[in-house]
Formats: C-alpha cells, structure tokens, sequence
C-alpha cells in the first residue's frame, strides 16, 4: 500500500469490523485480517484469508453466540490463527479453570490462552496452545509480568496476541515487544484512530518518546479505560452486525 513508507509490517491488526480491510490497511500502514467475535458475527471479507476468533467475553461471554460462531466457520478452521478459549477478566486463576473446562470442547481449533491478572504465579499450559492472548487489566497489560510472558512465548514459538490496543503509544510498545498481531475496538470502529497509528510513524512530533498511554485519550489517569472506549466495548452487538 502507497502509505507503508516506514516498513511498519510486524504487526498484524485484527479488526471486527465490516469496513473494508483493504482501506482499513491503508489507513493503519500494517497489515491486516479479521477478528470474528460473537458480539458483532461479521461474515469473513475474503474466504481464503487468515483470521482468528475471539470469545467476547470483555462485554460479557455468551457461550450459545460463541459455540455457533465456530458452528458457522467449522469449515474454515485451516485459516484460524487461533481461537480465544473463555476466560474471566482480571483473574489468572480463574481463567485456567475456564480453559480447562473448554479445551475438551473446541476440537482441533487452534487455542489461545488469554493471560490475565496473576498469571506471573501460574503455569501456561504451553503444549496445549497455539497462541498467547495478553488479556488482563491496564495495570497487567503494560507491566513487566505480561513482557515476561510474551518473551516466553516467542521463545517458545507460540503466536502472540494483544487486546485492547487502540493508540499508537501502545501499538508501538507491543510491536517493540514482538507481538505477532493486536486488536482494539477503537480501531475496529473509527478510522481516525488508525490514522493516528499511522501518523505516528510518519509524521514524528513530541509524543513519539512517551509511555505507552502517554497519548493514550481512551485511557484515564488512573489506567482505566474510558468510558467512551468501555461503552464501545459493551454495545458492539446492537452496531450493524452482520449476522450468519
């Protein structure tokens, strides 16, 4: 695309949208696929493209949406980067239990792990993923523990996911980290959020050596998310989904 003049290409932005992927590209200067999730049950742009599949469980997890959005792309299972088992936000341990509980019923599905809060002090079951999913909170996402695992997992040769990634101090911290893709309902949504992205890039200014929320307009200064970012979060599935 005429706008990648950086070669910011290590990064992939998966994005549950139903805008057009290739203008999406264009406007972040990446590359990017789809993110299906049972909130909004977009149908896949291009048939042969990779994709991956998240669990929707930030809004609130629904597990009759989620077992049908597999129902419905069973046959494309070869192009999913990975599927995000359930898990409960902000707690590790509590995740692990939930994992349990799913893997049995996911089939050959390639899972991800969604690392959250207190997950330092608990084994990943390694050998049964494909993917690590860096969940959690503000505070757990941007701490030196979810660096720590993202090392681990490279190490390993595991893909790497990062959710909730929406401005460029972010999507430039985790690409330095080696992320293999993120995702974030800003840029899913709204274009000029993943023009910021690009434009951070492009065009250098003051903000470029800052922290990862240091430009960060969807993240409080006490490292909550917004209220507007939330509320975008929570009502996907009333937008205009496309359903199956």
């Amino acid at each position: 695309m005429g706008r990648e003049s950086k070669g910011q290409n290590n990064v992939i932005a998966l994005l549950d949208t139903s805008e057009d992927l290739m203008i999406c590209r264009e406007q972040l200067g990446c590359r990017v696929e789809q993110l299906l999730t049972p909130l909004t049950r977009f149908q896949r742009q291009n048939k042969r493209a990779k994709f991956a599949i998240d669990n929707g469980a930030f809004a609130g997890f629904k597990p009759g949406e989620f077992k049908g959005l597999l129902l419905r792309e069973k046959d494309a299972i070869e192009h999913c980067r990975f599927v995000a088992v359930p898990d409960v936000v902000g707690s590790a341990r509590r995740t692990l239990e939930v994992f349990e509980h799913w893997k049995y019923k996911l089939g050959t599905w390639p899972l991800a792990l969604v690392a959250q809060d207190g997950q330092e002090d608990l084994d990943i079951p390694w050998a049964q993923i494909a993917a690590i999913f860096v969940g959690g909170t503000t505070k757990f996402k941007l701490s030196n523990h979810a660096g720590d695992i993202i090392k681990a997992a490279r190490a390993i040769g595991k893909w790497v996911h990062v959710g909730r990634v929406n401005t460029p101090g972010r999507f430039e911290y985790f690409e330095e980290l080696g992320a293999d893709s993120i995702d974030g309902t800003g840029l899913s949504q709204y274009t000029h959020m993943r023009e910021d992205i690009w434009k951070r890039y492009n065009q250098p200014n003051l903000l470029t050596d800052l922290a990862p929320d240091a430009a960060d307009s969807s993240v409080l200064s006490d490292g909550t998310l917004s209220t507007a970012v939330i509320a975008a979060e929570t009502t996907a599935a009333s937008g205009s989904a496309e359903s199956a």
